[in-house]
Order: structure tokens, then sequence, then C-alpha cells
């Protein structure tokens, strides 16, 4: 399981518009992703990167994990905006259509020097890898273990179909298989495993059915295209209070198993096994992340 600081929600601020900066920090979100790539036209690059620098660095938001999604990898934008996220100091920073785990090698080495020559403290921030191509699902595992600042890999599902010449729907069965990839690179790297986006705002009950699926596989976080979808992402990760009493009645029933020296017990008329209190200890691990205050049975 990872770390639990809260990941549930991110939502993109477009690095030209002052205003949805300064209001991307109103919002529930956990997470902020301030942008340099796809929101920012040719010209205005240069405006935004000094923008977005001001920002994170002067302004920045309270409570609120933040990121610079910095250009594509092979962009001429890259140096300048590394040099300024770094010396800006986000939680992290966002790297978009990540193909192999050489090129997250490259920008950590890049952050590095950065760092040493600004005099910051070496390895602070983080990076998110955006997986946004067949190739990098491919190489997902191996770009999720690649370096320690990797704390999150995300899904790209527009480009990613794209890339395989598939339809994007809603019911999202052409990125099933490649949900389940990104979720084992994950775990296997022990880092944040966050969903694809849900691209149509104005279709809430469709956003929920996404997000069954999201929460039925075991993502921990979605990235948000508008802050109208927030509440209901948040809502997704956040353990509700059937599930609490459930987890909790779980480490009770193992608590007394121990005090009678029985190796097993039963709950509900099924077996309470090592998986269920494992699951027992997450849900409690993430309520206690999203301030939730807990009675009895803690873990």
């Amino acid at each position: 399981m990872p770390n639990c600081e809260l990941m549930r929600t991110s939502l993109y601020a477009g690095g030209t518009s002052p205003v949805k900066m300064i209001q991307a920090g109103f919002y529930n979100e956990d997470c902020i992703v301030y942008d340099l790539e796809d929101s920012v036209p040719v010209g205005e690059k240069d405006a935004a990167r000094l923008l977005v620098y001001n920002a994170v660095k002067y302004q920045r938001p309270k409570n609120k994990y933040i990121l610079i999604r910095v250009n594509g990898i092979y962009s001429e934008y890259l140096d300048e905006d590394l040099e300024a996220s770094v010396r800006a100091q986000p939680n992290a920073i966002r790297i978009p259509k990540v193909e192999y785990p050489e090129e997250v090698i490259r920008i950590d080495e890049t952050i590095t020097a950065i760092e040493k020559k600004a005099g910051l403290p070496v390895g602070g921030i983080e990076l998110w890898c955006n997986i946004e191509s067949y190739l990098g699902l491919l190489n997902a595992e191996a770009i999720a273990k690649s370096s320690p600042r990797v704390a999150a890999m995300a899904l790209g599902a527009e480009d990613f179909t794209a890339s395989m010449n598939a339809q994007r729907t809603k019911s999202g069965w052409e990125i099933f298989h490649a949900r389940n990839m990104i979720l084992m690179a994950c775990r296997a790297a022990g880092i944040s495993a966050q969903d694809a986006v849900f691209s149509d705002i104005n279709d809430p009950d469709g956003l929920e059915a996404d997000l069954q699926m999201t929460r039925i596989l075991g993502f921990d976080g979605k990235t948000c295209v508008h802050p109208r979808q927030i509440d209901a992402v948040n809502a997704c990760f956040t353990p509700s209070e059937k599930e609490l009493r459930h987890a909790q009645r779980v480490l009770v029933a193992l608590a007394e198993a121990e005090r009678s020296h029985t190796g097993v017990c039963t709950l509900d008329g099924g077996m309470v096994d090592k998986p269920m209190e494992l699951r027992a200890r997450a849900t409690l691990a993430k309520a206690r992340a999203a301030g939730i205050k807990i009675r009895g049975v803690e873990g």
C-alpha cells in the first residue's frame, strides 16, 4: 500500500491564467498541477513559465500538494521548464508522455544538477510520470522503478488510445488492460497509482460509473478536468462509515482470536484472513489521512 498522503484528486491549472491558478487554491482537490504543457500556446511558453514560477514560489496555496507539469521530454522548452520548476520548489514535477526509464533517469540527473547549483536539498522534488502510449505501458514497471524520485504514475487515456488506434468510450473497456498494467507497475514499485481522467464534465452519472471502476480496481487517485468533479472523486477515495465500521469489526475479530490463542476467526459467517486484515488497516489509514476521526479500534 503506498503512502497515504492525500493524492485523491488532482486539478490542472493552466499556466497562462492567473485567475485559474488563484482559484485552484480554493477548491477541495488534494493536488494542484500548474500546467506548462497542453494548456499553453507556443507563443506563451515563456510567460507561463514565469507566472507558474511566481505562483509556486511566492503564492503557494496551503495544505495542497503542488505539482508543475513541464513540456514534453524532447521539447525545446524542457530545460528551461525544469530550471524554473526546481527553483520554485514544488512537491513534484509531472512529466508527460514517458515511454522509457532512461528518460526519467535523465530528468532526475538534470533536476539533481539544478538542485546542487541552486544550493537546494537534493532529492526533495518528486516525479509523477504520465503514461500515454503503448510503449510507455509496456515499460511501465521499469519506469516506476527508474528513480527514487518517482512517487506516482498516471494513465493518459486519450493519447494512449490514439497510440493504439482504439476508440475512446465512456465505458472504458478499451483501457481496462492498461489500467491494470499501470496498477501492477505502481504496486510493484510501491508508488501511487493515478487513474485516467473522465473528460465529460457534463455527465455526472458517467463519472460515477467510471469512478466505480476506478475504486474497484484499486487506484489511489484521479485527475479532474473541472472543479465540479472534485467532490465526487474525493468521495470515491474516502472510506464510507459502513466501510470504516467493517474494518474495525475485522480488527476486533482478529484481536479476540489472538486473545483466545486461535489462528482462525470468523465474521458474519465468513473467514477472516490476512488479506482482510490488510484491507482493514489500509481503510483506516485512508480515513485518518482524510482527517476522519476514528473511534474504537484503529489497528
